[in-house]
């Protein structure tokens, strides 16, 4: 399995987050781990719009309004909040 190392962390920041593992009942790795898996698991706005703009494309509805954006950014947020893990 592929590895990461990250180097130059300021040692405040080492600190804060080997205490969020502590807290959480994990190792500091399980816990970076965590958190690098739900971060690639976040879709960028980007990938929304793009793939929003496919569907709308698809449908026949090729305009995307301030409005529209604002409520796909919203769902998006929702989901995520509903796919994360209970602390």
């Amino acid at each position: 399995m592929p590895s990461i190392q990250i180097k130059h962390v300021p040692e405040e920041v080492h600190c804060q987050l080997k205490s969020q593992a502590v807290n959480s009942g994990k190792s500091l790795q399980q816990y970076m781990l965590n958190l690098v898996c739900r971060q690639a698991d976040f879709v960028t706005i980007e990938e929304m719009i793009a793939r929003k703009r496919a569907e709308a494309i698809a449908y026949g509805e090729i305009h995307l309004d301030r409005d529209m954006i604002v409520e796909i950014i919203c769902d998006e947020r929702e989901a995520r909040e509903r796919s994360l893990p209970a602390n």
